[in-house]
């Protein structure tokens, strides 16, 4: 059951009416009362440096620490985090704010105590790449201390033309000096015909050393409408052989496997405010790595289709994928988790409704036997769509996130901060100045009225 929803902007923050979209959330498998949550928040003193949200508590109230260098319009670009499995090393990718103009500069970041205030040293620097994934891990071998494996998925256009899908890892990366063991290995192995992959590549880590990779490999298409294929990569020692992410093969011979293929999307088309073209989850089963689950979104049917999210299955390393096991029409930012029951959970947004009663619905569903039995889920929040406008784009995100610690699962997503309870059918938390009567936020004074904007949302699941 739903053990909290909470509003993650601290009261320190009542006045701030930011679009603070794109959440990110990291939660430290040593000690789950530990946290770090992100999203596109400048800093509120407009210093040098972009925040990231702290907890101590489980996530029952949040604070910043203004420490990921570069502070732009919305803080940083695209940051993602994960902590180390042991030790509490914290990890960061992020497109940072000093950046060229035209230009995006991804950084990986690592930090050895994410309540410090001092700015978190910079392992890798380079242009061109775009929207980092990190997940971490730590490994240990008979008496050989413990190493942390790091991964951060990205679409990086400073290598082969075309081939952009890429994986950075480091096998080693808690206190060596830049750049910490990182190097690039490129996961796809074809040439797009469209000339490069699509923007997510997602990462799920097994502790016995397996690592899933999914991608978007643009096969062609006209203007703003793409023709793709979803395709799954695999790396059975921790990315330590001379090539990694290369166990997996299509039928064809080449590496990767196919989920699906001539599969439609269009580029940054419109729903519910937020665009579509490029929504992408994986996880693999942490009492199975052989169980692999993946999710993406396109339109069935070609351009005129519905915007769809579809959920498929391997048993068998990737080597064979099910049917679609789950689908969301009109759905987007899927998140996938499995915790250590085997459970399964699934999260996205989900429009609702029709004209000017349309609504984004967040939810959150755990079945124990991948949908071969009816889920209900637990509506986590209800919001017009088309309130408050939008300020750029992404909206909400182009991505959310959930993750696991054992049974539990902890999620983060971002929508409307407007106060009105009918909008939390399970009950939230603000720590922000509010006036639930008068459906009103307010600022410091606790008088002054703030208008409604976006705000990143922290919940935690339990059986």
């Amino acid at each position: 059951m739903l053990q909290r929803l909470v509003n993650i902007i601290p009261v320190s923050m009542s006045g701030e009416a930011n679009q603070d979209s794109e959440p990110n959330l990291a939660v430290n498998p040593a000690k789950p009362t530990d946290m770090v949550a992100t999203a596109f928040t400048p800093d509120p003193m407009h210093g040098a440096n972009a925040p990231i949200y702290v907890s101590t508590d489980g996530g029952q109230s949040w604070s910043l620490r203004t420490v990921v260098p570069g502070n732009g319009r919305v803080g940083t670009g695209d940051i993602t985090v994960g902590f180390a499995t042991t030790g509490g090393m914290l990890y960061a990718g992020i497109l940072s704010a000093n950046a060229p103009p035209r230009q995006t500069r991804l950084q990986i970041l690592r930090s050895s105590n994410f309540l410090s205030t001092a700015t978190m040293p910079v392992l890798v620097d380079r242009l061109g790449s775009d929207q980092p994934w990190v997940v971490a891990g730590t490994v240990k071998a008979g008496a050989a201390r413990a190493r942390d494996r790091v991964y951060v998925g990205n679409n990086d256009f400073g290598g082969p033309p075309g081939r952009t899908a890429t994986v950075d890892l480091s096998l080693d990366a808690a206190t060596a000096p830049a750049p910490a063991g990182f190097g690039s290995h490129r996961v796809e192995r074809e040439v797009p015909a469209a000339g490069q992959d699509g923007p997510p590549v997602r990462l799920a880590v097994h502790a016995d050393g397996t690592i899933y990779a999914s991608h978007q490999r643009w096969t062609g298409g006209s203007g703003r409408t793409i023709t793709m294929e979803v395709v799954v990569t695999r790396d059975d020692a921790g990315g330590s052989g001379a090539n990694p992410f290369a166990a997996l093969s299509d039928p064809d011979g080449s590496v990767g496997r196919r989920v699906v293929k001539d599969r439609t999307v269009v580029w940054d088309a419109i729903l519910g405010q937020e665009r579509t073209g490029a929504d992408s989850a994986i996880a693999v089963d942490p009492t199975d790595s052989g169980v692999v689950y993946v999710a993406w979104g396109d339109r069935p049917g070609g351009p005129a289709g519905q915007w769809t999210l579809h959920v498929r299955r391997s048993t068998d390393r990737g080597r064979t994928w099910s049917r679609d096991l789950r689908t969301a029409s009109k759905g987007i930012n899927p998140c996938l988790a499995v915790n250590t029951e085997g459970h399964i959970g699934f999260a996205c947004h989900q429009l609702s409704g029709s004209g000017a009663t349309q609504r984004w619905v967040t939810r959150l569903e755990v079945t124990t036997d991948a949908w071969a039995t009816h889920v209900t889920p637990t509506v986590l929040h209800t919001a017009l769509a088309a309130r408050p406008v939008a300020s750029f784009l992404p909206y909400l995100g182009d991505y959310a996130r959930l993750l696991t610690v054992g049974e539990d699962f902890y999620g983060v997503f971002s929508g409307s901060n407007h106060p009105d309870k009918r909008d939390f059918p399970i009950g939230v938390v603000y720590q922000r100045n509010v006036d639930w009567n008068a459906r009103t936020l307010l600022d410091l004074d606790g008088a002054t009225p703030v208008p409604d904007s976006i705000d990143p949302f922290f919940y935690h699941w339990s059986s």
